[in-house]
């Protein structure tokens, strides 16, 4: 698994925040490479990039080893977003990419798995029930 982020923001301008601002919330700063896309080249190809504003807004894209998008997200500025969430979501897509198996809604590793086949087709209900 390879995690990036990417703004308009120069390289720069991302270090100066990671020393000044988000090492002082994550030990170590963030642990990943934060990538500039000035003039938003590149969030115009995922549709993130707002023109007025001249910046990306915030989008998250799982992208498994093939190049697939298979998850995204874009949220506007004022809502933040769910690191756990993510987490869980790539721990997913990596148990279905190894098992074939798929994951029921709020699935967590080490929870039941679904195995497709046409005999599950309308009897979910009968191998699982969502947590209440």
């Amino acid at each position: 698994m390879e995690v990036l982020s990417m703004s308009v923001d120069s390289v720069f301008s991302h270090k100066i925040w990671n020393d000044t601002e988000l090492s002082k919330m994550v030990d170590g700063g963030v642990g990943f490479p934060m990538l500039s896309d000035p003039g938003g080249k590149i969030g115009k190809l995922y549709d993130v990039y707002d023109e007025d504003g001249g910046v990306n807004v915030r989008g998250r894209f799982l992208i498994d080893p093939q190049g697939i998008v298979q998850a995204a997200e874009i949220l506007s500025p004022p809502v933040g977003r769910n690191p756990q969430e993510l987490l869980r979501q790539i721990q997913a897509y990596q148990h279905n990419q190894a098992t074939g198996e798929v994951m029921p809604s709020g699935w967590f590793p080490g929870e039941s798995t679904l195995k497709p086949s046409t005999d599950l087709a309308g009897n979910v209900w009968k191998v699982w029930q969502p947590k209440k």
